[in-house]
């Protein structure tokens, strides 16, 4: 059995206070369509909210050189 690690209180005002440096968006989507980013994430090795993040990114890049 695998026992889970407990948080200290330090350990816990730290990770709040990171949290409070970021914003969430909602978006809506299928659950077909959601898995289908979670696994294309999984094999490019990133998380689901750093691909996301970085599909963001290199769209913006690509309009911006278009203007």
């Amino acid at each position: 059995m695998s026992e889970k690690k407990r948080s200290t209180e330090a350990q816990k005002r730290a990770h709040k206070k990171y949290m409070e440096s970021f914003v969430e968006i909602k978006v809506r989507m299928t659950p077909d369509k959601r898995s289908t980013i979670q696994d294309h994430a999984k094999k490019m090795g990133e998380s689901t909210t750093a691909f996301i993040n970085r599909a963001i990114d290199n769209q913006m890049e690509s309009d911006n050189t278009i203007k």
